[in-house]
């Protein structure tokens, strides 16, 4: 998260089972527009008992398009095919979510389907699969990759793509090095892990896998929303595992049922540290509020929606505004943003852009240069005085001190010959 939030990328949502683990992140900016969001987890390890292997999954929509991102880890070995092809068929069938339209996995507009999904090659020997490796002859693979043959054969595939498959099977290496497993058991390479997607229907007919190989793919879902893969790819300077990771860069292109947030926070230019603020916002008809909403100060960067410098709760029955005391801004200057957290929908869904707050000594940099002004003058001035008095001390009959103590109060002590300090002179809090 630290290195994702440097690039202004936000932890929306996250699900985890064992060791399979799905984390969602977005740009701030695009926050109000991710909604409805629910997460579910599948058990199949042990007769679905054990958490070891099974799915995990995050919806929501995205300016009112279903999106489903659904993370695997089915059955090894290579006898197992079948087996991986129930166990993803159990894993779609007991993923249901509520309301809306797309209440299953695939109902959503977009599927993106990916994990340690383990399928491998068949007929070819381990020295055939090396063999082809070494001399990059990739294609020969291919043709007999359980997961390419599957899409042919079984209808739970159906529509599902993936991009050519141009890196080096990413499973089994020996961990810390970048060779394929030496042990006993020789595992014979396998493109195990893998990133897969599906649009719930197609505008033009799927690509045959022949067509897929040979270049990268866009795949419509009628109008202007379209799904295009940019980069599909294995990351081999990993070594800390037996396998190595995979990513794949998509760019999802959607006409917006959504354009205005539930929530739209009052435009901020700059903040000063010097009183309190008050921030008003605007409530869409449609949104129902609840007490444990709240408006959040965020610091450019901010990781998750608990990441925040201060908050204040944003009742229904307080209106539309809060207000922030001086003691809750922010102690260091910088770039913030507002965002409004909703209770009931377990997202924020108002942003304000970054703006500038101010501290102390920022606010207050004119007046600290007038007033090394000032108290030039009123030290010359009191010197003035120092010398005045001193002559006239020197001059009185002896009681005339006494007539000092009778004087209203003056800017120094006449009894003294000690430079005034000018640090005091005028404290800084008179500002």
């Amino acid at each position: 998260m630290d290195t994702l939030s440097r690039f202004g990328y936000v932890l929306v949502t996250s699900q985890r089972m064992q060791g399979v683990l799905l984390l969602v992140f977005s740009k701030f900016c695009h926050l109000p527009f991710l909604r409805g969001l629910q997460t579910e987890k599948t058990r199949t390890g042990l007769g679905g008992y054990w958490g070891n292997k099974g799915g995990v999954s995050a919806r929501m929509t995205m300016f009112g398009h279903p999106v489903c991102f659904l993370n695997c880890h089915l059955p090894a070995h290579m006898r197992n095919l079948e087996q991986r092809m129930e166990d993803f068929g159990s894993i779609l069938q007991q993923q249901q979510f509520e309301g809306g339209t797309a209440s299953g996995v695939l109902d959503h507009d977009v599927v993106f389907w990916f994990g340690d999904l383990n399928f491998r090659i068949e007929d070819y020997d381990i020295h055939v699969v090396k063999s082809a490796i070494d001399s990059n002859k990739l294609p020969l693979l291919w043709e007999r990759d359980q997961l390419n043959i599957a899409k042919n054969s079984e209808s739970i595939l159906d529509g599902f793509l993936e991009g050519p498959l141009k890196f080096p099977p990413t499973y089994k290496f020996d961990v810390g090095t970048h060779t394929y497993d030496t042990s006993s058991k020789k595992r014979k390479p396998a493109w195990t892990d893998r990133i897969l997607w599906r649009l719930r229907c197609t505008g033009s007919p799927v690509p045959t896998q022949n067509a897929a190989l040979q270049r990268g793919l866009t795949s419509w879902l009628g109008g202007a929303t379209k799904v295009v893969q940019h980069s599909y790819r294995s990351h081999m300077g990993y070594t800390c595992s037996d396998h190595k990771p995979v990513s794949a860069v998509f760019s999802l292109h959607v006409s917006p049922t959504l354009d205005l947030p539930l929530v739209t926070l009052e435009y901020v230019k700059e903040w000063t540290k010097v009183s309190d603020a008050t921030v008003r916002f605007i409530v869409m008809s449609n949104f129902q509020r609840s007490s444990w909403d709240w408006v959040a100060i965020y610091k450019v960067g901010f990781k998750h929606h608990k990441d925040y410098v201060t908050y204040v709760w944003a009742k229904a029955d307080h209106g539309s505004q809060v207000t922030f005391t001086e003691e809750d801004l922010p102690r260091d200057a910088g770039e913030y943003i507002l965002g409004f957290y909703s209770n009931n929908m377990n997202t924020i869904i108002g942003v304000t852009s970054p703006f500038q707050v101010r501290t102390l000594p920022d606010v207050f940099l004119p007046v600290l240069f007038n007033e090394q002004i000032i108290k030039l003058l009123l030290s010359a001035i009191q010197f003035c005085w120092i010398f005045l008095l001193f002559s006239s001390f020197c001059s009185l009959p002896p009681f005339s001190l006494t007539l000092f103590s009778n004087l209203p109060p003056s800017p120094i002590d006449p009894c003294s010959c000690a430079q005034p300090d000018s640090h005091n002179s005028m404290p800084l809090r008179q500002f």
